[in-house]
């Protein structure tokens, strides 16, 4: 079984729908396996922690049809229904034909949609919209509607007779206007999920509102309705372990794909866990892995711990082969200005962060590698994403080289990105590991030989 909730456009309540769905689902004794449409990190965090499992991103920009239903069965392994959450609109995506959007992914799937409308100031107008989605594109089904945003009794009957009579879609359950079971937010998005556990009770109280607001038999027999899909057959073989690889998981570096994780260890890791803001040193590791996340919301703890932050810039003086993203390039600078302060990070690269009040690169990126380094081949072509509001400054560019040109997205300076430094690849570029195969197999080797 197998459904995706979209939405006519964002800030219409997907997250906290799928995430209360996933809680009342697993309420009635079924395992959920949670999906997030697009290069996103901080939804899949709510929606893994909420399901038990790890959420899997999909996208096509990243994976073409038939390997996207190959990754999305395969990760059903063990589970009774996939959950997709989508992004944006359900028709939004980077070209004329929506080639990557939300609805390509439902097609690839063949699986049925749910969307989910903001009923704020709409009354019959709700059935015009559903209409308009429902009769855009023939290849993608439209099976139920759930309801947002409900003002009280009155509005949610004529908004489900108006929709019900006009489309013919039932509608599986409205939502009222509360905000107890919203999750908090801030520039980058929803805030993190293993950033505070208060935060957690919104969880309960989301899967308590949905199990009370829709129809959840309703909802599976529509999930029902997909055709079946074959998984891959399971590799079991282990792989031998080759090096010790240091990966910064905490409160503070939150943003990894589990698949970058996963091919890490396929590929001879064995990842070992590094807290930012409670580890005095390094542990015995050949190698550094620092993902994304909000070092400047800990930036003040970060400071503090002087001791980590020197053993991270001797080793990488030391020569030791360090890949950094968005948040670990901040934290491996000299320092970080944020609201007005500088505060002391790594001091591993020379450079320095500055954080602004806008985004300064969000989005899918394209970055062609025309530089020489063990960690990809010059000549390929990195797809990836961005959505960072820091950027470089006080950068010694005569001490690093870069190896990224930027042919879409803006990186570092809008031209490239990538830093190259001693032995660390450290730039703004996320990169998916499933679309640069490569890369595991690299950075594992380069660790190897350390």
């Amino acid at each position: 079984m197998r459904l995706v909730i979209a939405a006519p456009h964002g800030r219409s309540g997907k997250t906290t729908i799928t995430i209360g769905l996933i809680a009342a689902l697993r309420q009635k004794g079924l395992v959920i396996q949670p999906f997030k449409k697009g290069p996103d990190f901080i939804d899949p965090g709510w929606l893994s922690l909420v399901a038990g499992r790890p959420c899997r991103n999909l996208d096509l920009y990243f994976l073409s049809p038939e390997k996207l239903r190959l990754h999305f069965a395969a990760s059903c392994r063990g589970a009774d229904v996939g959950l997709v959450e989508g992004a944006m609109g359900l028709f939004d995506g980077l070209d004329l034909e929506g080639s990557d959007s939300t609805a390509a992914v439902a097609r690839a799937l063949m699986a049925p949609v749910v969307l989910v409308i903001d009923a704020t100031r709409m009354t019959r107008s709700a059935a015009a919209l559903v209409r308009g989605f429902q009769n855009f594109d023939p290849g993608v089904s439209i099976a139920g509607v759930i309801l947002n945003q409900v003002a009280r009794a009155r509005h949610e009957d004529i908004l489900r007779r108006s929709i019900e009579h006009y489309t013919g879609l039932p509608v599986l359950g409205a939502l009222p206007k509360k905000k107890d079971f919203g999750i908090p937010d801030r520039h980058l998005g929803l805030i993190p999920a293993v950033e505070n556990e208060r935060l957690h009770v919104a969880l309960e109280a989301t899967g308590k509102a949905i199990a009370a607001a829709v129809d959840l038999d309703a909802l599976l027999a529509i999930a029902s309705r997909a055709p079946e899909l074959t998984a891959p057959e399971q590799e079991n073989r282990p792989a031998p372990r080759r090096v010790r690889l240091g990966v910064f998981q905490d409160r503070v570096f939150t943003f990894y794909y589990p698949e970058n994780l996963e091919a890490l260890v396929a590929a001879g890791a064995e990842l070992v866990k590094i807290d930012s803001l409670a580890d005095e040193k390094l542990p015995d590791v050949q190698g550094l892995y620092l993902g994304g996340g909000f070092p400047e919301v800990f930036a003040p703890q970060l400071e503090a711990n002087r001791s980590l932050r020197r053993e991270v810039r001797e080793a990488v003086a030391a020569g030791m082969p360090v890949y950094a993203e968005c948040g670990g390039l901040m934290y491996l600078a000299r320092r970080l200005n944020y609201r007005g302060r500088w505060y002391e990070m790594c001091g591993a690269l020379p450079l320095d962060v500055t954080m602004s009040s806008c985004p300064q690169g969000h989005g899918y990126t394209a970055m062609y590698v025309e530089g020489d380094s063990p960690f990809l081949t010059r000549g390929s072509t990195i797809r990836g994403h961005e959505f960072h509001h820091s950027r470089v400054i006080n950068l010694e560019r005569r001490e690093v080289n870069f190896l990224y040109r930027v042919r879409r997205g803006y990186g570092i300076d809008g031209q490239v990105d990538g830093i190259l430094y001693r032995q660390v690849l450290a730039g703004y570029n996320h990169l998916y590991a499933p679309s640069s195969p490569e890369w595991a197999p690299n950075l594992v080797a380069l660790a190897e030989g350390n």
